[in-house]
């Protein structure tokens, strides 16, 4: 056998002997190819529900029609530190202390907590939604708020509102069961339910240490949709045309 021979019987035999590695190392490529596409669809989701969107599940009825118990919702987390809350606008935000009972711990199996950790992390789960609340703004920092006129209406400003998003018991016409007259703070804000007589909001806390004012600091941002479950879905808007002719407060706030 001639030396060229030997090499033209070792260059066939080489491939047949490398294929299983090739295999394995084709896999291992395709595994981690994998993980790294998941990982970094985790980090993205990661980065934009801690800096834009979330999302958050609805626990009461206190937003009822506009909001049923159990519809999940997605929040713009550029309201408020780079687009300005208005009047109208379905805000979430953390309790200020006192607004809330506390609750029990939710005992979950490890695999259930890690998973619920997991969606966590990309928005889809919101373990802390019963840390939160979710009120409608009705007076921003300086707004005289006051209810109720001879018709009924609260006004804002001085101008009587016209509310078409609230839900009164049959046989009520007033915008809330109780008078109120404030004006609030710098700072902070003057909250409301959208469900007026089952609405534990800013009428109700002023014996907490916010005096039922929500600080601006507090809130995680402006609610914009409901996204689960799908024959709920809907924009949730600020209603323009309710509050569009309320001026300015006296004070410039």
């Amino acid at each position: 056998m001639t030396d060229e021979d030997t090499v033209l019987v070792s260059t066939e035999d080489q491939p047949v002997e490398q294929r299983p590695r090739r295999k394995n190392r084709g896999a291992l490529l395709f595994v981690r190819d994998l993980l790294i596409i998941f990982l970094a669809a985790i980090l993205i989701s990661f980065l934009v529900k801690t800096f834009l969107i979330r999302s958050f599940f609805i626990p009461s009825e206190s937003m009822r029609e506009t909001l049923q118990v159990h519809d999940r919702i997605i929040v713009n987390e550029l309201v408020p530190d780079l687009v300005p809350i208005e009047r109208g606008d379905v805000v979430v935000f953390k309790d200020p202390g006192g607004w809330l009972m506390p609750t029990p711990a939710i005992e979950q199996n490890p695999i259930a907590a890690g998973f619920d950790w997991l969606l966590s992390l990309v928005g889809l789960s919101a373990p802390d939604s019963n840390d939160h609340l979710i009120k409608r703004v009705i007076g921003l920092p300086g707004d005289h708020v006051t209810c109720c006129n001879a018709l009924g209406q609260m006004s804002v400003n001085d101008v009587p509102l016209d509310e078409p998003y609230i839900v009164i018991p049959e046989g009520e016409s007033r915008a809330s069961k109780d008078d109120f007259d404030t004006t609030v703070p710098a700072g902070s804000l003057w909250v409301m339910g959208d469900n007026r007589y089952n609405s534990k909001d800013s009428r109700y806390n002023g014996a907490t240490p916010g005096k039922g004012y929500v600080p601006i600091d507090n809130v995680v941002g402006r609610a914009f949709v409901v996204s689960w479950p799908v024959e709920h879905w809907a924009w949730l808007g600020d209603y323009p045309e309710v509050f569009g002719a309320v001026p300015d407060p006296a004070g410039g706030e």
